[in-house]
Formats: structure tokens, C-alpha cells, sequence
């Protein structure tokens, strides 16, 4: 170990920061686990997904959003836009649906029950959205429940969000199994850009041709037919069979998405012998999205997959969505039009969090001295954390000073006074 290497270890005021962190994710974990909930042991997948990331993009793939988000070939402008500057946003005439599956995450939604029985406010929330954006969204989803099992609703609500947005490309989640001829034809004259199967590794063949049936059928009718569904630990070859189905028929694309525990019926997934993965967010944050906690596996199968499709040659595009492009998404929308008022915070375009750069213990004196030479006027003194904060541009400055520099992590929270910055950890900065 080099000379510098033992005194970046020996940075007492660091190691408190990161151990500060490091119990934060502890106590998350713990938690969980006293209430059953299975995680795997921490890191273990990290060597073979960074080598898994590697081969991907030597192989032409594009890393988006950090890394949260990998595409080859087509790519949805629903995906584009989900961490886009031009808005997206998703609606749901009824949560009804004739299938149960145990990873929904509908049931951790407002209002579940209800929106059931009654249906969703659609109408509104579409006028809400016109008034709010001027009628500028760039994207509008239409999911469920099932939206097939009132095609009529389904087709008023594209009319309607045609008519209210006039240049939004529309899409449409669905299970699939009920498209009809006639159904698809609607669809299509009703607007609908784009269709996304989803489907299940665990439905019976029958079914499972007969919804690659109706991928087919929607072929004819629907410009875009893509396919959405969580890659499950443990079914690469059924994925594989799957995926070669899909190319025959000549889908438009695939979203692979990381396999997620909804917070409910941990006893589906312990009998299916998964864990969870360890630590549970690459950033600790009470996240809005509601889908859950990754399932281990989930990213290294997804990732595989990708690759071997890409080495088979098949003609539709392949994007994973990782549960971190969920949470990037938000934090698009909480930091991405915040002004902070303080040069020493920028927004990072990569992964949409706020940053300064740090500097802890005895680095702070030569990196102040480095800083000030180079014009840097902006800092900020944190004497009882042992820490100087400075726009993350200076960070090559302290760097070639000797010191270790750190990126600190800020989200935006509103307060009665207009908003702040809630610091969420700090990491190896890559200013």
C-alpha cells in the first residue's frame, strides 16, 4: 500500500461520513429483515455486473442516466423521455384486471381499492395535465389494471389525450391475452403509437402463445410493439426461448426490466428462493416510485440476456430499465429545474442528483490553499464534520494537490420557505 493510499485510509473526519452512511443502509436492511425479508450478502454481484457492463458496451450499447439505463438499437421515446426534458406522464382508467400477479405493485398505490370499484379520474387528471403543461407533453402512457378489459374506455381516453395533445406519442400497457382484431383497429385509429406486452415467465404455454399471438396481431395495426416484462432470476432459458419468439414475429423492441419486491407477499418470493439486493440503492433515499426493492440476480440476467441478443443478432431493440432509472427519473423532476442559489451545487445531467464537491481532515488546508490560487471563491466550511465543500469544476484543482475529493449528494426538498437541500451521502466523486 502506497504512502498516500495509508493516509487516505487514516482520514479520520472521512471514515465518520461514510460510516455515517454505511449505518443508514445497515439500519434499512435490518428492518426489512425483522420483518422476513431475505437480502444477499452485500456486493456479491458487483465483479460479474461490472464485467457484464463492460462486454455491453464494447459491444456497442448505449449506457444511459449513469448507467441506470442500458439501450441497444431502437429505442422507445417513452424511455427517452422518462428522464427527458419534454415531459411524460402515465394514466389509468381502472385498476381493474383479470390477472394476479404476486409482484404488482398496484396495491401499494393511493386510492387502490377504490379505483377498482370505481375507476380512475381519468378525465381530470388528463385536463390537469393540459392546464399544467400547456398541452406540451412529449409522452402519455395509458396502463392499469388491464385497460383491455374496457376497450371502450381505453379508446376514449386516447381520443381524448390525442385532441388535448396533439403531438404526444401514445402508449398502452396490457397483458395482452384480450387484444382482438377489432380491438387492435380501435387502437390504432383511436391514435395509440405504441403497445407494451407484458409477459409473465410463470404463465401456462397455452397462454403464453396465445399472447404471442396477439403480438402478431398487433403488428398489423400498431406501429410499435414492444414487449415489457421483469427478467426473474432463475429463467434464462425460458427467456431465451421467449426472446427468439419475439424476433420471429418482429417486435419493434424489449424492455428488460430489474425483477422487483413490492413491500407485499414476501412469501411468494421466499418460496421461489429469492433475496434481495444488497445494499438495496446505490443512493439511500425515501424514493416516490412505488415498485419496491431490486430481487438479486434480476440486473446480472437482464444483462446477460442483452448481450446474448446482441451476439444472436436479433432485429428488435433491448433496453434495461434498473429500479435506479425509476429513481433517476425523480430525481429528473425534484432537481432538474431547481434553482439552488449557491455556485457551490450543480446538477449533475448523468444521474440528476445535486453535487458539490469535499474534502475531509487534514486535505482541507492544501485544498483550500490549491483553490484559492486557482480563483475559487466559493466554499463552504463545515468545521464540526471536518469538511470544506466546493463546486465539483475545481475538483481536478484539489485533486493535484494531493488531496481525496468526494462528491456529496443533495436532493431537493420544498419547506415552508421554498425549498432546500437534503444531503443524501457522499461517494468517489467523478467530476
Amino acid at each position: 500500500m502506497s504512502a498516500q493510499s495509508e493516509r487516505f485510509r487514516a482520514n479520520v473526519a472521512r471514515d465518520r461520513a461514510l460510516a455515517s452512511m454505511r449505518e443508514a443502509e445497515d439500519a434499512y436492511v435490518r428492518a426489512l429483515e425483522e420483518k422476513g425479508v431475505t437480502f444477499e450478502q452485500r456486493g456479491v454481484e458487483d465483479e460479474r455486473i461490472a464485467q457484464l457492463r463492460q462486454q455491453l458496451e464494447g459491444a456497442g450499447a448505449l449506457m444511459r442516466n449513469a448507467g441506470a439505463s442500458i439501450s441497444y438499437g431502437w429505442l422507445s421515446p417513452a424511455c427517452v423521455e422518462c428522464t427527458g426534458t419534454g415531459g411524460s406522464e402515465t394514466f389509468s382508467t381502472s385498476f381493474k384486471c383479470h390477472r394476479d400477479c404476486y409482484f404488482c405493485f398496484n396495491y401499494n398505490l393511493p386510492d387502490y381499492e377504490r379505483y377498482v370499484r370505481e375507476g380512475c379520474p381519468w378525465e381530470r387528471e388528463l385536463a390537469d395535465a393540459r392546464d399544467k403543461t400547456r398541452g406540451k407533453l412529449a409522452v402519455i402512457g395509458l396502463t392499469g389494471g388491464e385497460p383491455l378489459l374496457n376497450l371502450d374506455d381505453s379508446v376514449r381516453f386516447l381520443k381524448r389525450a390525442r385532441e388535448l395533445f396533439p403531438h404526444a406519442h401514445l402508449r398502452m400497457y396490457t397483458s395482452g391475452d384480450l387484444l382482438t382484431e377489432e380491438g387492435a383497429r380501435r387502437l390504432r385509429d383511436a391514435g395509440l403509437c405504441e403497445i407494451r406486452f407484458s409477459v409473465k415467465q410463470d404463465d401456462t404455454d397455452a397462454l403464453h402463445e396465445r399472447v404471442l399471438d396477439r403480438m402478431a396481431l398487433a403488428r398489423r395495426f400498431i406501429p410499435d410493439v414492444v414487449v415489457e416484462m421483469p427478467i426473474v432470476p432463475g429463467t434464462e432459458d425460458e427467456m431465451h426461448a421467449l426472446m427468439t419468439r419475439f424476433d420471429e414475429i418482429g417486435i419493434t423492441g424489449m424492455n428488460l426490466l430489474e425483477f422487483c419486491f413490492p413491500f407485499h407477499s414476501w412469501v411468494e418470493f421466499e418460496k421461489r428462493g429469492f433475496k434481495l439486493k444488497n445494499p438495496p440503492f446505490p443512493v439511500m433515499y425515501d424514493y416516490g416510485y412505488s415498485g419496491g426493492l431490486a430481487v438479486a440476480g434480476s440486473e446480472e440476467l437482464a444483462l446477460s440476456l442483452m448481450l446474448d441478443g446482441i451476439r444472436s443478432g436479433f432485429g428488435f431493440g433491448m433496453h434495461y430499465c434498473s429500479l435506479e432509472n425509476k429513481h433517476r427519473s425523480e430525481m429528473r423532476q425534484r432537481n432538474g429545474f431547481v434553482g439552488t442559489g449557491n455556485p457551490c451545487f450543480t446538477f449533475d445531467e448523468g444521474d440528476f442528483f445535486i453535487k458539490c464537491a469535499r474534502v475531509f481532515g487534514e486535505d482541507r488546508v492544501r485544498a483550500r490553499q490549491a483553490l484559492e490560487q486557482a480563483g475559487c471563491t466559493t466554499l463552504l466550511e463545515d468545521d464540526d464534520e471536518d469538511s470544506t465543500s466546493f463546486p465539483r469544476a475545481y475538483a481536478q484543482v484539489a485533486e493535484g494537490a494531493g488531496t481525496e475529493v468526494w462528491d456529496a449528494f443533495f436532493v431537493a426538498e420544498r419547506d415552508d420557505q421554498g425549498g432546500w437541500l437534503r444531503e443524501v451521502g457522499v461517494f468517489p466523486t467523478s467530476a
